[in-house]
């Protein structure tokens, strides 16, 4: 039965015992006349009383026309003489001891009622553990080592390094003589850093399933309240708890929620949040030392976390859970799709290269969505034409083929991605075009993909001049052909300029002004984001930085229309296949270019 249910029988059954009270204590039948005595003696006098009972100074009876009546009767010893003078028909009963009780009931009730709705609210508010009684109570989850289904690390791929870091913690828990006997201690804490989707919740889902002794969950928006003092209150029971249950794990996911730095906030060094901070460092690391309590967070913003959260001896480590790559990719894969059954044209390898950039769990959601398209065509096995429709699906959205496009926005979206592919196809050093399609997806009405050969992690200026020329590819493909400007180049237009932007601003590659690095970053801690730039350089400065980005730019766009336009007849051939097929692979772009240089 479910909450709900429960509440509302207790209503009923509440009103239905108020309703049987008053009407057990509520006049049964005709209702009586109240009269004064005085009036009662001269009826009696005249003959018109039929009969009366009386019940100690009470008297009821009723008149001869058959009306009823009730008075109060002083103590008159010649009453009873009175009424059988008259020959009225006389009856008697004892005192009603319940009037007593009836009056106290009265009294008392809603004093009773109050008390009962009450003692109610207070049982609703404990059900669920938010006791009304315990806000400052810790909502920690315990798991023991045999508890439901666990994650180990061989569910965990692809962070090998992450995975031997916390490794080294939990054979520090179970043989804790052997790190001992060379002087050595255990860390009291681990901080999980990583991006978004990297697998930190993972890898502490594995150290749970992994470790013989108890551990504890909490998110670090648990902490927080609208009550003063509850975010502290927590965190001191919840390491309380752990104190009970040592050696223990205590792992806090989203920590920046509690954790920032102290004297940005708005609510100044009274802010609730930094209460709750200033409690978690004094548990982690006070003059009160909790021996076997190891303490696992993770964030995605390190940068925002306050420094004496970050020191040895809070969190000793910090364990980076970095995007994998190509190898760690594969692994990845197959410990995903080992619950699937593949196809044998499945190739993870050739998966793993085609995603760079995927974390974790943009590689489940892709093996996940291939699982989903293959079980709508009632097929009973995974292929590879799933798994790249899937990784088309999670890279650049699904395909809104339903759009209606007109024949010349159809042609004009032809044009710009035939002027990016021929232009990455041309230029040395590009990425290799990997697929170009005109079939709308998410909000682009056409996209070319590329997809590099290996793993990149410093980027040259050639390179990042080839992006450049790349980008602009489009609209110099709409300039030379079409012979107009359109929308479709805006997306590309603000890469190019953000490039070539940082190029001269923070990587020092502008010939004109050297290895310099112009406009400090001004972040605000409180609000998380950059959303201010101190401008640290003159306004003449400001304006030949103006002008390095905008010839940057400009000759990376000029480059793009000399090739375009030396290869026109390519240009043509290629925009025509788009628009006869609608999307192209690498290797369909290879073999339209070598037949149109034959031709």
């Amino acid at each position: 039965m479910s909450q709900i249910h429960k509440s509302l029988i207790f209503w009923l059954i509440l009103g239905l015992m108020v309703i049987l009270i008053f009407n057990s204590f509520s006049p049964k039948g005709q209702k009586e006349q109240e009269i004064i005595f005085s009036d009662f003696v001269t009826a009696v006098d005249s003959g018109e009383v039929d009969s009366v009972t009386i019940q100690g100074n009470k008297i009821s009876g009723k008149f001869l026309n058959g009306t009823s009546f009730k008075t109060f009767a002083p103590d008159d010893p010649d009453l009873v003489k009175m009424l059988r003078a008259k020959g009225i028909n006389i009856a008697a009963k004892p005192d009603d001891e319940s009037s007593i009780w009836h009056s106290v009931l009265i009294s008392w009730l809603p004093m009773l009622l109050l008390i009962g709705v009450w003692i109610f609210f207070m049982r609703q508010m404990q059900i669920g553990g938010g006791k009304a009684m315990s806000f400052g109570k810790s909502r920690a989850r315990m798991f023991l080592k045999d508890q439901g289904k666990k994650v180990t690390f061989k569910d965990v791929a692809g962070i090998e390094e992450s995975k031997d870091e916390v490794t080294e913690i939990i054979e520090f828990l179970r043989d804790p003589q052997k790190f001992t006997r060379l002087g050595g201690r255990i860390p009291k804490g681990a901080l999980l850093v990583g991006p978004p989707g990297s697998g930190k919740t993972l890898l502490a889902r594995a150290i749970a399933g992994e470790a013989d002794v108890p551990f504890f969950t909490i998110s670090g928006s648990d902490f927080v309240e609208m009550f003063v003092g509850v975010g502290a209150s927590r965190v001191r029971d919840l390491f309380m708890q752990a104190k009970r249950n040592a050696p223990c794990i205590v792992f806090i996911d989203e920590i920046d929620a509690v954790g920032r730095y102290r004297g940005a906030g708005l609510g100044g060094g009274h802010d609730e949040r930094e209460q709750t901070l200033n409690a978690l460092l004094v548990e982690m690391d006070g003059f009160e030392v909790n021996e076997g309590i190891i303490l696992i967070a993770a964030t995605n913003r390190p940068d925002i976390l306050d420094p004496a959260l970050l020191r040895p001896g809070r969190f000793d480590r910090q364990v980076v859970v970095p995007i994998p790559d190509i190898k760690g990719r594969e692994e990845i894969l197959k410990v995903h799709s080992r619950n699937s059954p593949l196809a044998d044209d499945v190739d993870l390898s050739v998966l793993a290269r085609g995603t760079p950039g995927f974390t974790g769990a943009d590689l489940e959601n892709m093996v996940n969505e291939a699982a989903l398209l293959a079980a709508r065509q009632n097929k009973k096995l995974i292929g590879m034409q799933e798994l790249e429709q899937a990784k088309d699906k999670v890279l650049m959205g699904t395909e809104r083929r339903s759009m209606i496009i007109s024949e010349e926005e159809k042609k004009d979206t032809a044009y710009h991605e035939a002027g990016h592919a021929l232009v990455a196809k041309m230029v040395p050093g590009a990425d290799p075009i990997h697929k170009v399609s005109i079939i709308p997806r998410g909000l682009s009405l056409g996209l070319t993909q590329q997809l590099p050969f290996d793993e990149k992690h410093i980027y040259s200026k050639d390179y990042l001049i080839t992006n450049i020329t790349t980008l602009m590819g489009g609209r110099a493909a709409e300039e030379l052909v079409l012979h107009r400007f359109t929308t479709g180049a805006g997306n590309d237009i603000e890469k190019a300029t953000e490039l070539a932007r940082k190029m001269v601003c923070e990587w020092g590659m502008s010939d004109s002004l050297g290895p310099l690095a112009f406009g400090q970053k001004d972040e605000q801690i409180f609000l998380g984001r950059e959303i201010a730039q101190h401008r640290d350089y003159s306004e003449t400065t400001a304006q030949e930085i103006d002008r390095e980005v905008k010839r940057i730019v400009m000759e990376c766009y000029e480059r793009a229309k000399e090739i375009l336009t030396k290869d026109i007849d390519m240009l043509h051939k290629l925009a025509q296949t788009l628009l006869e097929r609608e999307s192209l692979t690498g290797d369909e772009i290879d073999q339209v270019i070598h037949g149109a240089a034959t031709a």
